[in-house]
């Protein structure tokens, strides 16, 4: 028996390795053999060339071949044929899930009766949620598509267990407003901890989970300096990953705590789900940040798009209003939920209008790409999105037989985006897929990007999918977008670019040229945007903000022109090469290049490298082959360059070939010309693949590093702080010393200035002073009204202040001995709080003195905490201005929380900044004193927001 099993599992190993050197052998096409051995034990990346397609293609054969039905995730843990084998051995037989003849037999629809009206009031998304939970909370919201499997999630469920995880978030002490890193595939619990993260009151920063082991490095590199940049300190993960987490944890310095949503759940279990008041949610301000969205870029310089309530509802409801969505539509994706395309258009969008959200894990789609189109059939899907790779990759997979029985005539909107979209695709899949009821313009080409939130133009509904055929010559030389004479797709003389219509309602745009003039029709320039669900800049990035605003409006890094009021996207501003004055377009050459035989399609990147001898950029193709004999690379090289020359006109400056994984790609495998650029000018490209040991010995060696400096930072700070006492011990009994024998309050406050500058300098922390000018005069009185963030707030002011105020402090310290006789001889003023009549007689007593011509100074929060963010100011001080007549002086201080906050006695170095507004006068046309004081108030609340660098905090 045990030699009948082995020779059985023989003949699988030998029919496996047939089916992988069959496809290498195809994928190669005419290349020469390179000796490589395929065994058992190849490397389906770095050994035989497989990249992600290719594996999927891998997959598909091997279930024909031997009648089984692959887990999906033996896509991603495959990562050698032996691996592919064990999987076959443990799969059951069957043909696939069969989604198209079990209408009858599914559970109930998804799409029920009842109101169809939306949370039109919802301020946040958390009103959103509040709002369907009372009207329908047994409305299905989300279905999660498993192998063989579903499972439907209430709108009452979604809520109960985000509250479970965010009682969880804040057991774990979870600050408001603090960040958390979401490292979660598609499931129940990704949508379980986004919700509960903001119920919170912290601040969503999705990131994608680690693919395989072989690109553990590039995993680990790229996410350290997003959760770096976001500052998180959780992240929420599965088992699973914990050693990529860890990873990341040793190399982001401010992620402190790693925890799975089951661990959440048992702490939310434990504090009595609520049963604490701390732990209660806190309220979400429209102004909120409602995650954060990191773009593609480079390692270095994360940019991180802030995102507010305001800013997702704002693009939700004009999605809305342009595609017409309500709650009898079904959105099915597989889009991943760490990207703002399947997270905002497709789940958010669902959960404010109210239709369901039939959601599978992006490997079910790329093993078996028919599930996406059976699912639209199964649930009756009428939304749905998708990259125009994914419409390809349906083109290449799909057979009669998987698309028998198939009926897509509910889709009523089929969008194509968040990468460049082919014209020929479009009119292939409309082609192929409209036996099944796909109508035409049911297909759309949209455009968006993160720092719009998701979507900026849709073309009309009904409309059916348009290009425009451009003169090349004309276009590449003077930016006029002429049409070209009739002709062919593949027509050298002619670009083809697709219209992706009109902005979004209450959205507009516009085309500039170089000088930031808007051009007219037809003629190519940079596209602009602004609306209301535009990004206010860059999570801690100011220099990237800055490059983001011209104005008003806000530069999308693309070109574009406008025909007949739709818009038309060429391209990237930063991939375009320009070359002896001519615009070069890099994705047509790149498709073509990527066709070669011996060539990995989608591993190519043309791009331009300046050139100091003449003058312009060097046009440059990088790409990726598995030869290694020079000859082959030779003539290979010779044919990428013929290709070229027919299509450009002229030949590449210098043609790159590189190994496998070379080319650097985004998560969503959109190709990163700038960081390949980098690569390329800095001489990196590195024609060897690391092995998995190498990555994990330099990340090791990394970790190390980096936990060396970490103590020796640690101790930095701790000499830091313990300086810090000791000047203070110091210099604080001599300055009261000195105040206390000073004759008057004017000397005292003289001793005291001279004292806080001399500590703030000797503690390295000098305080910049900016609008001193603003200040009045010393014979001008007025009232001067300041953030209160940190205990060293008095502190500040003082050494910033270059004439007497007179403090308005608490009662409580006037009893104390030492504060006592400190504070009386520097003339603050000290006022009962919450003692009734006391409070009364105190607030006149001030206005009796601020009327007699002293100026004043009051923190209008009263007391401050931990927790960021400007506190409801009182009343106070703008009665006294009103009753007095004297302006008010805001001064805004930024950086002193963070320097010494509530609770914590361990100072830290940073910088710190005063900012003295312009003064503020009582308005005069106020039918009464309290609506004056209202008034003032806050329009120096505004002025405070604008500078101290926090946001606004709501009532209590």
């Amino acid at each position: 028996m045990q030699s009948d099993a082995g020779n059985t599992r023989q003949a699988r190993a030998s029919r496996l390795l047939d089916l992988v050197r069959e496809l290498r052998s195809e994928v190669r096409g005419h290349l020469e053999a390179d000796g490589v051995e395929v065994t058992l034990d190849s490397l389906l990346e770095r050994d035989l060339g497989f990249d992600s397609l290719t594996r999927v293609e891998l997959l598909a054969r091997a279930e024909r071949a031997f009648g089984k039905l692959l887990p999906e995730n033996a896509l991603q843990t495959a990562e050698r044929p032996r691996d592919l084998l064990s999987a076959i051995e443990a799969a059951q037989p069957g043909k696939g899930v069969d989604f198209l003849g079990v209408a009858d037999r599914l559970p109930s629809p998804i799409v029920q009766g009842g109101s169809t009206s939306r949370p039109a009031g919802a301020a946040t998304l958390i009103d959103a949620l509040d709002w369907h939970v009372r009207e329908h909370g047994d409305r299905v919201q989300i279905v999660l598509m498993g192998e063989a499997s579903e499972e439907r999630i209430d709108y009452a469920r979604l809520c109960a267990d985000s509250l479970r995880v965010a009682h969880g978030l804040k057991a774990a002490g979870l600050a408001a407003r603090e960040t958390v890193a979401i490292m979660l595939p598609t499931s129940a619990d990704y949508f379980f901890s986004y919700l509960g993260i903001l119920l919170a009151g912290g601040i969503p920063v999705p990131i994608y989970p680690p693919a395989r082991p072989s690109q553990i490095e590039e995993h680990v590199r790229r996410h350290a300096g997003i959760l770096a940049n976001a500052e998180a300190g959780l992240l929420i993960t599965v088992p699973e990953a914990m050693t990529a987490a860890r990873l990341l944890k040793v190399s982001a310095p401010s992620l402190h705590r790693v925890v799975t949503v089951e661990t959440l759940l048992a702490q939310s279990d434990r504090a009595g789900c609520g049963g604490d008041p701390a732990l209660a949610p806190k309220p979400a301000l429209p102004s909120d940040v409602a995650f954060i969205q990191y773009t593609s870029g480079s390692t270095g310089n994360p940019k991180g798009v802030v995102l507010t309530h305001a800013n997702l509802l704002a693009n939700i409801r004009a999605i809305g209003e342009a595609v017409r969505i309500d709650a009898s539509d079904v959105f099915v994706s597989w889009l991943p939920l760490y990207h703002d395309m399947g997270l905002i258009s497709g789940w958010l969008a669902s959960l404010y209008f109210g239709n369901p959200f039939v959601v599978m894990s992006p490997l079910a789609f790329l093993a078996r790409p028919e599930r996406w189109l059976q699912a639209i059939h199964r649930y009756r899907g009428t939304l749905t999105a998708a990259p125009n790779f994914a419409y390809e990759l349906c083109l290449k997979r799909l057979t009669d037989e998987q698309l028998e029985g198939l009926d897509l005539s509910s889709v009523r909107l089929m969008a194509n985006g968040a990468e460049p979209v082919s014209p020929e695709t479009l009119a292939r899949f409309a082609a192929r897929l409209a036996p099944y009821g796909l109508r035409p313009e049911a297909l759309a080409p949209v455009y968006g990007l993160a720092e719009a939130t998701v979507g900026l133009l849709v073309p009309p509904l009904g409309q059916p999918p348009r290009t425009d055929r451009i003169d090349r010559r004309v276009l590449s030389s003077s930016r006029r977008a002429q049409p070209a004479p009739p002709g062919t797709l593949e027509d050298r003389h002619a670009l083809v670019f697709v219209c992706c219509g009109r902005p979004l309602p209450g959205h507009e745009v516009r085309v500039v040229d170089a000088t930031g003039r808007e051009v007219g029709e037809r003629v190519e320039g940079r596209l602009e945007f602004k609306g209301p669900s535009a990004t206010g800049g860059y999570y801690r990035n100011p220099e990237a903000t800055r490059r983001l605003f011209h104005g008003d409006w806000l530069d999308s890094g693309d070109l574009a022109y406008v025909a007949e009021g739709q818009v038309y996207i060429t391209g990237r501003v930063k991939d375009i090469v320009i070359r002896g004055g001519r615009n070069i377009y890099p994705h047509e050459l790149e498709l073509a290049l990527g066709s070669l035989p011996g060539v990995r399609k989608g591993c190519v990147a043309v791009f331009g490298s300046p050139d100091p001898r003449s003058g312009t950029e060097r046009l440059v193709v990088l790409a990726e082959t598995r030869e290694t004999d020079e000859r082959a690379r030779g003539a290979l090289v010779a044919e990428m360059r013929r290709v070229a020359v027919d299509m450009l006109g002229e030949a590449p400056d210098d043609i790159v070939l590189a190994a496998p994984h070379t080319v650097l790609k985004t998560s969503s495998g959109k190709l990163r010309r700038s960081a390949c650029r980098e690569l390329y000018a800095r001489g990196a490209i590195d024609v060897r693949e690391r092995a998995v040991w190498r990555q994990f010995a330099r990340l090791l060696a990394t970790m190390v590093w980096l936990g060396l400096r970490r103590r020796s930072s640690i101790a930095g700070d701790v000499l830091y702080a313990a300086w810090v006492w000791c000047l203070f011990w110091l210099l604080a009994p001599v300055s009261w010393l000195l105040a206390v024998i000073s004759p008057g309050p004017e000397s005292a406050w003289t001793v005291s200035r001279t004292a806080a500058r001399l500590f703030l300098a000797l503690c390295g922390n000098p305080l910049e002073v900016r609008g001193l000018e603003n200040l009045p005069s010393r014979d001008c009185p007025c009232i001067l009204v300041a953030n209160h963030a940190s205990y060293v707030d008095g502190i500040l002011l003082v050494a910033a202040l270059p004439r007497h105020f007179g403090f308005v402090a608490k009662g409580e310290l006037n009893a104390q001995f030492i504060a006592g006789t400190f504070l009386r001889r520097l003339g603050v003023e000290f006022v009962a709080r919450l003692a009734g009549q006391q409070s009364v007689v105190g607030a006149q007593r001030l206005a009796d003195a601020a009327k007699r011509g002293r100026s004043l100074a009051f923190f209008p929060e009263g007391t401050f905490t931990r927790e960021e963010g400007l506190r409801p100011f009182r009343l106070g001080a703008f009665s006294v201005a009103v009753q007095a007549n004297l302006p008010v002086v805001p001064v805004a201080i930024r950086g002193s929380r963070a320097w010494l906050r509530d609770g914590q006695w361990f100072p830290r170095r940073g910088p710190m900044v005063l900012t003295i507004g312009a003064p503020i006068h009582p308005p005069t046309d106020s039918p009464t004193q309290f609506a004056a004081a209202i008034r003032l108030r806050d329009a120096a609340r505004e002025e405070l927001l604008h500078h101290c660098g926090e946001p606004a905090m709501a009532p209590i």
